[in-house]
């Protein structure tokens, strides 16, 4: 399994021979101007919700890639009518793909699509295989529906988690939600893109150490090592 962050929240997981795209914003993101993203070629797309800091790559590398789409089924339909392919879903819902299985678990979030349409209900991504399972929140709040992961799904080896604040969990809410989930090991997402949500990092790695856990702050177009 190989994880590479592609900035703000965007990554791409390799994982029972396939390529998993998560909410990729990546050519209007200056911190990730190294990464072409004509060059990504995922067999799939998850996309969380449907802001644009999270969908704004979709469209054109699904087209070039002719990766499918899972999302919610506002989104999904939205992509549809566009001509890309895919799989809805909706929260609570689980399905079996050829790399694993998917839980769309709940976010608390807004979420607009680019044009301004209703982007359907917030969402985040439990995935688990043979090999590995892990939690990715997308944008949320603290929400006590986290602590129905342990139940419902198998334990996480980790988890993606927002931390930058403002628009979403900051780090001490996070450190919560990593006890809700039962996992000790989180990745940082949704951080340092924009003014909004400029961390101090030392100050983020060090409350989740205090609270023996590891937080580790991917850098843009690296590979994460656990």
């Amino acid at each position: 399994m190989t994880i590479k962050y592609l900035g703000h929240s965007g990554f791409l997981i390799e994982t029972s021979g396939k390529t998993l795209l998560f909410d990729p914003m990546i050519s209007s993101n200056p911190l990730a101007a190294d990464i072409d993203v004509e060059t990504l070629s995922p067999d799939y797309i998850l996309l969380t919700h449907g802001h644009e800091d999270h969908v704004a790559d979709a469209e054109q590398i699904a087209k070039s890639s002719n990766a499918s789409l899972i999302t919610n089924y506002e989104i999904y339909s939205w992509y549809q009518n566009k001509g890309l392919h895919g799989h809805p879903m909706n929260l609570g819902g689980k399905f079996q793909f050829d790399f694993g299985t998917v839980k769309y678990v709940q976010a608390v979030h807004s979420s607009m699509l680019p044009d301004g349409s209703y982007g359907g209900p917030s969402g985040g991504f439990v995935i688990w295989n043979e090999d590995i399972c892990f939690y990715f929140a997308g944008d949320t709040a603290l929400t006590m529906d986290m602590k129905l992961i342990p139940q419902t799904c198998p334990k996480l080896d980790f988890a993606i988690l927002p931390i930058g604040d403002n628009f979403t969990m900051g780090h001490e809410d996070a450190v919560i939600a990593a006890e809700f989930i039962e996992c000790d090991t989180i990745i940082a997402c949704h951080f340092d893109t924009f003014g909004y949500i400029k961390i101090d990092k030392n100050k983020a790695i060090q409350h989740f150490s205090d609270k023996g856990k590891k937080l580790i702050i991917p850098e843009i177009n690296h590979n994460i090592i656990l």
